[in-house]
């Protein structure tokens, strides 16, 4: 009597499609971790034509009112979002454990219910009165705000069809399983199964959806890469452990910009907005000291202004310290280097360097470095630059000073906290045409920029 064989199965990774004939911890294509599953059995040609819901219509007959934003009632997450929040989008919130996205989020289902708007709020990592005393600590209280503690798919669709909400918050999504699909909540098949179901119900009912992701230790989101694609916004929370300060970054945005930055302060009784946080990141002298120097940096399209500061000692080991924080060290390097053979500072070698910003800032931006060579200059001889100078520009291993991008913005935002004087690349664009009152100085090396300061001798 003849066997039938049973086909073997076939293996796909969730995160690019790569197939295999067996189980691998790794895809061998993307070489991502725990991707790899049991592919479903392919059914080329067998899609039937079905009824639709809509018909389709000309592209000028679509009506777009649904789709116009609305307000969060927070300023900073309307600044990232473009406007607002739009009904039947689906956002989702990524950053590392404790910066704070519960109590922003809270923060914005609180707004949203005070404007008289249904808000459902499902937490799968607390319980429904751990949640009650932080929004009694936050004022987030309100009777059209709805919370439920849930784990299950099914009962979070069953409170949705319940409430009717106008904004619905999962905190967070890998928290949130279905018995219908195989896996453990948090996996790959289990993260991708609930986000497309609340997806699904959010454009049906034109929900505006807030969604929160857990991130991995290289701080992408954790999950099937797929969960970025499928989801309309994605939004990065990110802050300091040591600053209160936390940033709101755009990554990916279909219905506004993704070059806007929002500003927060996580204070003890919640967290609230930051309009301009750019004296966050200037100290001020009672007498003018060596070794410091502020420049314009953008984040987004906001220019913030951003002191730097260095200190030189003389080293007592045979390898001088060359510490940073708040910069990037293998820059800092480059333009001691840079001092070093254009600016004739010999003794650098001699001296340890340490280089910070203030307030917990991250300088990773090139247009930093003439303000961290003109800190590192004052610090060495110690002399004072003027204490109404802002320093804009790039430094090259010729010792050049290249030009950078937005300069108007940067000059207007220096002299609207009180700056009058600044040196920028010389031939940068929109010089000419600056109406404002600062005096600028434009360089061509780092050599003309450190002649032009008129530094003084250091108080002893």
């Amino acid at each position: 009597m003849a066997t039938t064989k049973t086909a073997r199965p076939t293996y796909a990774c969730a995160e690019c499609g790569w197939t295999t004939g067996k189980w691998v911890g790794r895809c061998g294509e993307c070489q991502a971790w725990g991707t790899v599953d049991v592919a479903a059995p392919a059914r080329v040609g067998r899609t039937q034509a079905a009824a639709v819901a809509t018909p389709a219509v000309p592209i000028t007959q679509v009506q777009v009112e649904s789709a116009r934003s609305v307000t969060s009632g927070i300023g900073e997450l309307d600044r990232v979002l473009g406007g607002g929040v739009v009904p039947g989008g689906v956002l989702l919130l990524a950053g590392e454990p404790g910066v704070g996205k519960s109590t922003l989020l809270l923060e914005v289902a609180a707004c949203w219910a005070r404007a008289g708007r249904r808000t459902l709020y499902v937490s799968g990592e607390e319980s429904a009165a751990q949640v009650r005393l932080r929004a009694e600590r936050t004022g987030a209280l309100d009777d059209n705000l709805f919370l439920a503690a849930e784990t299950d798919l099914g009962a979070v669709l069953t409170h949705v069809e319940t409430v009717k909400p106008g904004l619905l918050i999962v905190d967070s999504v890998q928290t949130i399983g279905s018995a219908d699909v195989d896996g453990v909540p948090g996996g790959v098949t289990q993260v991708r199964e609930v986000a497309s179901a609340v997806i699904q119900r959010a454009k049906r009912d034109s929900i505006a959806t807030l969604l929160v992701g857990h991130v991995t230790k290289d701080g992408t989101v954790a999950g099937p890469r797929v969960l970025e694609h499928l989801v309309d916004v994605v939004l990065q929370f990110e802050g300091d452990r040591s600053s209160r300060l936390r940033l709101l970054r755009a990554v990916k945005n279909r219905f506004g910009p993704v070059d806007e930055v929002g500003c927060f302060d996580l204070v003890d009784d919640g967290i609230v907005e930051v309009p301009d946080p750019t004296g966050l990141f200037v100290s001020r002298h009672e007498q003018p000291v060596s070794g410091t120097c502020v420049t314009v940096t953008m984040e987004g399209r906001r220019p913030l202004l951003a002191e730097v500061q260095a200190l030189s000692v003389t080293s007592t080991t045979p390898s001088p310290r060359r510490t940073s924080s708040g910069l990037d060290s293998a820059r800092v390097a480059m333009i001691l280097a840079v001092l070093t053979k254009h600016c004739g500072l010999s003794n650098l070698g001699q001296l340890d360097v340490y280089t910070a910003s203030v307030g917990g800032a991250r300088l990773i931006e090139p247009s930093v470095d003439l303000a961290v060579a003109i800190a590192t200059f004052s610090a060495a001889l110690e002399a004072v630059a003027p204490a109404d100078l802002v320093a804009i520009g790039e430094v090259g291993l010729a010792g050049e000073v290249r030009k950078v991008s937005n300069l108007a913005a940067r000059l207007r935002e220096a002299e609207r906290i009180g700056f009058r004087r600044a040196i920028v690349p010389a031939g940068s664009e929109g010089i000419e045409s600056f109406s404002g009152s600062i005096t600028i100085t434009p360089v061509h090396t780092i050599a003309e920029a450190v002649l032009s300061l008129g530094a003084a001798p250091a108080r002893r």
